[in-house]
């Protein structure tokens, strides 16, 4: 039996099955071979896997993207670094238990989905191609759709491979976040009804927002109650991270409870202007020391608290998300050791 390495060894180069024409495998000198190994209860990856810039990083070899998109998350999870990735194209529309199939079918065992909800369910506004809100969504903070079109079809596809799903809520319209005290009770609801377990399987909810005025001990006080996670988004409209932190705290009290992190965006940016920065998305350029600091800090106290670890990263938030991640395992490590 061959042995596993401890936990802060570096792990040993990958085994690669021999290549076929287009075949889509791990980069075999990846930088990201040379990190840590972590506990399994702190997962780390990236915001959707299909970036061909991230030849030599993850991929071996030049391949389009829509390659690595049907064939790319088999390598990528071979990556030992690796082991969660958000699945964003579910945002967009629901997607069928055969999809989500398909993917649990690509990764090994303790590999584990971030998931995102879909807008239907968590857009208040029904928006055009160029993303404004034209008319209000009848289907938002729907429990029965939300079930019916998300919930249970991934966790049927996905089983035990299916970490947290996220109900990431659009910009709300003014009128909505005025009446905040409303809307909270309209969330309770909406999180009181979902589905509490699905066979043997207990579904992880977890919120995340993009209107800070709702970031209150009010919401917090709502989300213990209900059982949801805050997930903590690092976004430009949401504030740093030490505050959204302290609010977690206060949802815990003491206890740090399961950790929730995408770290979607480097602050100042909007999207299409980091992404302009930042393609091909292979080096770091705008290093956030500060945020990386402070995720090592609270995935280190979640992980000393018997709790599990999703951190995602975004190509935007420093300008590659595997190089982003492997110097987050690197200071998770340090903290660890």
């Amino acid at each position: 039996m061959s042995r596993q390495p401890g936990l802060f060894e570096t792990e040993t180069p990958l085994k690669r099955r021999k290549p076929t024409a287009g075949d889509v495998q791990p980069a075999g000198d990846s930088p990201l071979l040379a990190a840590p190994t972590l506990p399994p209860e702190i997962r780390l990856g990236t915001s959707s896997w299909f970036f061909p810039g991230w030849r030599g990083l993850v991929y071996e070899g030049v391949h389009p993207q829509v390659a690595l998109s049907r064939q790319g998350l088999a390598a990528y999870a071979q990556i030992p670094l690796l082991r969660t990735v958000s699945l964003d194209r579910t945002f967009y529309a629901p997607i069928s238990a055969v999809d989500y199939g398909r993917y649990a079918s690509q990764v090994p065992d303790g590999f584990s989905f971030v998931v995102k909800a879909p807008a239907l369910v968590c857009d208040a506004v029904i928006r055009d191609e160029e993303g404004r809100g034209k008319v209000a969504n009848p289907y938002f903070l729907d429990a029965a759709v939300a079930a019916r079109e998300f919930v249970l079809p991934c966790l049927e596809g996905l089983k035990d491979k299916a970490g947290p799903l996220v109900f990431q809520v659009s910009p709300l319209p003014r009128g909505l976040v005025e009446d905040s005290a409303l809307l909270v009770e309209r969330l309770e609801d909406f999180a009181t009804a979902l589905p509490k377990r699905i066979g043997r399987h207990a579904p992880i909810y977890a919120l995340e927002l993009r209107n800070p005025e709702l970031l209150t001990p009010r919401l917090m006080r709502m989300l213990a109650r209900t059982g949801m996670r805050y997930c903590v988004g690092l976004h430009d409209r949401m504030p740093e991270v030490e505050r959204q932190e302290a609010a977690l705290k206060a949802r815990d009290g003491d206890t740090p409870g399961d950790l929730v992190v995408r770290w979607n965006l480097h602050r100042g940016f909007l999207y299409q202007a980091a992404r302009q920065r930042y393609e091909p998305f292979d080096r770091l350029v705008d290093e956030d020391g500060e945020t990386r600091r402070i995720l090592a800090r609270m995935a280190a106290a979640a992980f000393k608290a018997g709790r599990k670890v999703w951190i995602t990263a975004n190509n935007k938030a420093e300008g590659s998300a595997p190089l982003s991640l492997l110097k987050l395992a690197q200071e998770i490590a340090e903290i660890l050791r």
